[in-house]
């Protein structure tokens, strides 16, 4: 790019940051020194190239989205916690709230995540173990007592039964006097990257694809600010893969849904600023800050010439981030506070729009008050004390920076062009990159490359190529056991009573009847989700739900695969 064509972007990105509304903050150095918000070329030098780089706020996106960067809005500290049952979980959402979270992030219980009551068979010694137990929309309630639905954004990291979870939320909120047209938040419903990486499904794809579709037509119409998709990476770094198939395979998994949008006749630039992002941040420093900044450059071209979006919201990647699960260790683990705040910082000089940080005793058991209050200060010392609010993008511009962006942009280019070629010559009504991401999910591709990537990286551990302080080096310590949190074996027996006791109250006539409509409207084309919300307000419960689709579509079973 020319001298000429970087000083009309100066001049575009200076009229928008000029127009945009700014927090009122000091953006001064410790020292006092003032700094520019954003940093370019020198005026009157060519830089080739420039245009993938290019300036905030504007495509392709690399620097981030708005051109105030975190000047205007800083990023939103969205801690992810639920554990025990509603009541406790309350507690703790109080807290991080009074303690200056800006949102919350609900994770769920095994029994949840599976669609099972709490008091199914498969259910029992797992209730309020690693998540939060929901059985009804009366423990929706309990969950968000005394938390304004209508002015706090809320995530739900759920997948399998993601529809019917998110129905009883709507609920709550309905029995709050909520205008559930202005709700805001998350929900997860990835349900691709759940045949991928995490394993935690219901149906066969194809069903699952169905409700998904109904809920983007859904909230397309009647609550156009929450966002019905966040398209998960997360849980496939976790899994074992590498910084570029982490990217790949979440991108086109995302692709996968524009499509399943377009194929229901819904405008790509009405439900595509629906769809979120939700990404690992790792400790390799530099490699993350790479691929967020690539992430953000694919899907705006991505979007804008092959799904034909034409708005700025529609080519926009918004993203949350979590801090590495994986690479928290049960060793030293007080050495996990310097790991989490080395991702978080990855996560906001890469430009995340919210952020999760984990807490230090989380590879042993489910947070501590104490640990998840170090998390959530963790955050805030980034955001009030380093100056990484000042600047927009303050890494653009470094050779290794953009090389590494580069490199990684490559790599996944080319991991797309081989998921559609294992779409075939007869692609998916839905589009070509469904198509290959089912054929690649039925074949195992994408969990045999997972499992290569983890099996090379864990060799290099073994040989003590790749280090990780207090487990294969610098394994001397004075550190003390820490005080971790323990799960009573009563809240899962005090929860299946509550649940028999709501069981008892209810109508179960108006429960079956709710159920056999939603059941009818599954054979056809209706959608599904005004007839779920009917059987949640009658207080269906998540199993009854689940079991009712189940006895429809069958259960999905992974082949075996040698």
């Amino acid at each position: 790019m020319n001298a000429d064509e970087i000083a009309a972007g100066r001049k575009r990105w200076q009229d928008r940051y000029d127009a945009a509304r700014k927090r009122d903050a000091d953006f001064t150095t410790l020292s006092g020194m003032a700094v520019a918000p954003v940093y370019g070329p020198p005026e009157g030098v060519d830089h080739p190239g420039f245009e993938r780089i290019g300036w905030p706020g504007e495509f392709p996106y690399t620097r981030g989205l708005h051109p105030t960067g975190y000047r205007g809005r800083a990023w939103t500290i969205r801690q992810f916690a639920g554990f025990g049952n509603a009541r406790q979980t309350n507690e703790r959402y109080k807290m991080i709230l009074g303690a200056g979270g800006g949102g919350l992030s609900v994770a769920f219980d095994m029994p949840t995540l599976m669609g099972r009551d709490s008091d199914d068979p498969q259910s029992l010694g797992e209730v309020g173990h690693c998540g939060v137990a929901v059985d009804s929309a009366a423990d929706m309630e309990v969950l968000f007592d005394g938390i304004d639905l209508a002015g706090v954004t809320t995530s739900m990291t759920i997948s399998g039964p993601a529809v019917p979870v998110f129905c009883m939320y709507l609920i709550a909120a309905e029995r709050q006097g909520a205008d559930l047209s202005r709700l805001d938040g998350t929900l997860q419903t990835d349900i691709f990257k759940e045949y991928i990486a995490q394993k935690e499904w219901l149906f066969d794809p194809e069903p699952h694809l169905r409700l998904i579709g109904d809920l983007m037509e859904y909230c397309a119409g009647e609550i156009p600010r929450y966002k019905p998709l966040s398209v998960s990476g997360y849980h496939i770094r976790e899994a074992g893969s590498t910084a570029a198939q982490e990217l790949a395979y979440t991108l086109a998994d995302g692709f996968g849904y524009v499509e399943l949008g377009l194929s229901r006749g819904l405008d790509v630039n009405v439900f595509a600023p629906g769809l979120s992002f939700f990404f690992d941040s790792h400790v390799d420093f530099f490699e993350e800050v790479a691929k967020f900044r690539a992430a953000r450059r694919i899907w705006a071209r991505w979007l804008r010439d092959v799904y034909g979006a034409t708005s700025e919201k529609a080519q926009w990647l918004r993203f949350h981030t979590q801090t590495a699960g994986v690479s928290l260790t049960a060793q030293q683990p007080v050495n996990n506070v310097v790991r989490t705040a080395v991702e978080a910082l990855a996560a906001v000089l890469g430009g995340t729009n919210s952020l999760h940080t984990n807490a230090l005793d989380e590879t042993l058991a489910l947070p501590t008050d104490e640990s998840a209050e170090i998390a959530l200060r963790t955050q805030q010392v980034l955001m009030e004390e380093t100056g990484v609010t000042n600047v927009a993008d303050p890494l653009g511009g470094s050779w290794y920076v953009e090389a590494l962006t580069d490199k990684i942009e490559a790599e996944a280019e080319e991991i797309f062009a081989r998921i559609r070629q294992l779409g075939g010559e007869g692609p998916h009504e839905i589009g070509p990159m469904t198509s290959g991401i089912l054929r690649g999910i039925e074949d195992g591709w994408f969990t045999g490359h997972i499992a290569e990537a983890a099996f090379a990286y864990q060799r290099a551990l073994e040989k003590g190529e790749k280090k990780i302080v207090g487990v294969n080096c610098h394994t001397g310590t004075v550190a003390k056991d820490l005080e971790i949190l323990r799960i009573s074996h009563e809240v899962e027996l005090e929860q299946r009573r509550t649940l028999g006791e709501r069981k008892a109250a209810r109508d179960d006539a108006e429960v079956s009847a709710a159920l056999e409509r939603m059941v009818a409207v599954s054979r056809t084309s209706g959608n599904m989700i005004p007839a779920m919300l009917d059987a949640v307000r009658a207080e269906a419960t998540l199993g009854e739900i689940c079991d009712a689709l189940r006895l429809e579509w069958g259960v999905y079973r992974e082949p075996a695969r040698f």
